[in-house]
C-alpha cells in the first residue's frame, strides 16, 4: 500500500487542488493514490474522444417489467406494470420508463441477452467473461483495464477507466485488471459521500476480508509539493530494474506508474474538477435530478440523488475518461419486486434520459457508447412466498445508445413468458465486441499479453452486433 499522509477533510466544496487530493484520505470522492494514478493512466487514449459508459443494473433487471412486457400472459407473469407506447413504432415498454419511451429512437432494445454466468459479481458485465476464465493466470481483465493497457500513459491528464460502482460490484472488485496486473487496475474514487449506498452485513464482511490493499489512500503532506514529487519521480526513473524484474506480481510496476501519475494530479485540476458536481451549471444538475423526498421502500439503497451518477459519468467523459462504469442497485428482487421497481426504475429512466439528451445536445452522443444491463434476468413467474422474482440466467435484457450505433430498433424476442430467447440471441461478448467497435478497436488484429508473455485476443466472439454497426 502506498500512502502519502497529510491532513483530512470532510468535504470537497471549494477545495484547492491540494485539498482535493487530501480529501481522498477522508473519503469524499475517495481520491486514493492507487485510484487517482490508475485513473490518470486510464484517461487519455490517444487523441480520440470516443468513450464507453457502462451502467450496471445491480442484481439482475426484470426484463418483463422493463422492455419486454407480456400483457397477455397470466397475472403472475405479466405483473402490475402496464405497457405504454414509445417513440419507436410498435414498441411497448413499461409505464415506469416514460422518458426512455419518449426517446426510444435513440436506443437499441436487446430482449434476448444470453450467456449469463449466473454470478452476482458483475464481472461479466465488465469483461464479457465468466470470472473463471483464465483464472489460473489472474483472470480476464475488465474492458477498461484493457483500454488502459493498450492506449494509456502515466502522463495522461485524465483517467481512461473510472470505476464508480458501489455495493456488490465494489466489494467483489468487478472492474479488476486480471492478468494485466495492478498497474492497469481502475481508478476507484469513493463516492459514498455523494451517493450513499450502505453495504449489507454480508458485503461488509467480504470487504473487510479483502484487507487494506483493496484501496490505497492518498493524502498530500503539506511539505510535499509538485516540484518535490517531480524530483522523487526522477529518482525512481534512475533506479535499476532489478526490483521490477523480481516482482512477479507487478506491484513495483504499479507503484512506479502510479507515482508518476501523481505528478499529473498535482499539476492539473481537470480530473479533480470533473468529480466535483459543485462546478457544474446548477441548471444542468437540476436536469439530472429527481425531486428529493421520495421514500425508499424497505430493502432499497438508491436515493433520488442517484440520478446524478449519470451526470458524474458525463463530466468524466468530457474530462477525457474513456471508460466509466457505474451501478444502480436494488434489482435483486427476491421479494417485493413491484414496490422496489416502482422506486428504482424511475431513477434509471430519468438518469438515462438526461444522459442521452445531454450528450446529444453537446454533440458527444456519436462518440460515447452507452450500455445498461445486468448479470442476468429475473424469473417470469413471481415466487409465491415474497412477491419477488428470482435469478434467471436463461435470458436477460440490455439497452444500448450512442457510439454511432444504428439505434431505434428492437433486437431479439422471447417466448410468451419472457423466459427464453426464441429469435436472435445476443451474447454478452457480442455486446462488448460492439463497444470495442465503437471505440475503433480492431478485435481481429489486437491482442494483449499475460505476465508470461502469451498473447490473448480481447474476446472469444469478435463480431459486433451486425444490426447496430
Amino acid at each position: 500500500m502506498l500512502d502519502i499522509h497529510g491532513p483530512r477533510f470532510s468535504h470537497c466544496d471549494g477545495l484547492s487542488r491540494r485539498a482535493f487530493l487530501s480529501a481522498g484520505a477522508a473519503g469524499f470522492c475517495g481520491l486514493t493514490l492507487a485510484d487517482l494514478l490508475r485513473a490518470e493512466s486510464l484517461g487519455g487514449i490517444g487523441s480520440s474522444t470516443k468513450a464507453v459508459i457502462n451502467i450496471h443494473l445491480d442484481g439482475g433487471p426484470p426484463q418483463m417489467d422493463m422492455i419486454d412486457l407480456k400483457p397477455d400472459a397470466p397475472s403472475e407473469i405479466r405483473g402490475e406494470f402496464k405497457p405504454i407506447e414509445s417513440k419507436l413504432p410498435g414498441l411497448l415498454i413499461s409505464e415506469l420508463l416514460p422518458k426512455i419511451a419518449s426517446i426510444a429512437d435513440e436506443f437499441a432494445f436487446i430482449r434476448s441477452l444470453v450467456g449469463a454466468a449466473s454470478q452476482h459479481d458483475a464481472f461479466q458485465c465488465q469483461s464479457g467473461f465468466d470470472r473463471k476464465a483464465l483464472a489460473s493466470i489472474g483472470g480476464r481483465p475488465a474492458m477498461g483495464a484493457v483500454l488502459s493497457k493498450l492506449e494509456s500513459s502515466p502522463a495522461d491528464p485524465a483517467p481512461c477507466f473510472v470505476d464508480l460502482m458501489q455495493g456488490r460490484p465494489l466489494v467483489r472488485n468487478s472492474a479488476r485488471p486480471g492478468f494485466l496486473g495492478p498497474a492497469y487496475g481502475p481508478f476507484r474514487p469513493d463516492i459514498s459521500k455523494m451517493f450513499e449506498r450502505p453495504l449489507e452485513d454480508a458485503m461488509k464482511g467480504e470487504l473487510k476480508a479483502l484487507g487494506g490493499d483493496h484501496a490505497t489512500s492518498l493524502a498530500l503532506n503539506k511539505s510535499l509539493n509538485a516540484e518535490r514529487m517531480k524530483t522523487r519521480v526522477g529518482l525512481l526513473q534512475e533506479l535499476d530494474s532489478l526490483k521490477r524484474s523480481a516482482d512477479s506480481g507487478g506491484q513495483m510496476d504499479a507503484l512506479d506508474r502510479f507515482t508518476r501519475q501523481a505528478v499529473e494530479i498535482l499539476t492539473s485540476g481537470k480530473f479533480a474538477d470533473a468529480l466535483d458536481l459543485a462546478k457544474e451549471d446548477p441548471a444542468v444538475v437540476a436536469r439530472y435530478s429527481l425531486p428529493e423526498g421520495r421514500n425508499k421502500p424497505l430493502g432499497t439503497n438508491e436515493g433520488a440523488g442517484s440520478t446524478r451518477k449519470f451526470l458524474l459519468a458525463r463530466r468524466l467523459v468530457e474530462a477525457g475518461v474513456r471508460c466509466v462504469s457505474l451501478s444502480i442497485s436494488d434489482f435483486d428482487t427476491h421479494s417485493s419486486n413491484y414496490p422496489r421497481m416502482r422506486h428504482t426504475l424511475p431513477i434509471v429512466d430519468h438518469g438515462l434520459h438526461a444522459l442521452v439528451t445531454d450528450l446529444h445536445e453537446r454533440g458527444m452522443l456519436d462518440d460515447v457508447a452507452i450500455v445498461a444491463w445486468g448479470e442476468f434476468g429475473r424469473t417470469p413467474k413471481l415466487n409465491s412466498k415474497n412477491g419477488g422474482r428470482d435469478h434467471w440466467p436463461r435470458v436477460g435484457m440490455a439497452l444500448l445508445a450512442g457510439g454511432g450505433m444504428k439505434t431505434g430498433q428492437v433486437i431479439g424476442a422471447t417466448d410468451r413468458y419472457a423466459g427464453e430467447a426464441i429469435t436472435r440471441p445476443v451474447h454478452y461478448q457480442e455486446v462488448f465486441a460492439t463497444l470495442y467497435h465503437c471505440l475503433g478497436i480492431d478485435l481481429a488484429a489486437t491482442t494483449i499479453a499475460d505476465s508470461g508473455g502469451r498473447p490473448h485476443y480481447l474476446l472469444d466472439r469478435t463480431e459486433p452486433i451486425t444490426e447496430l454497426v
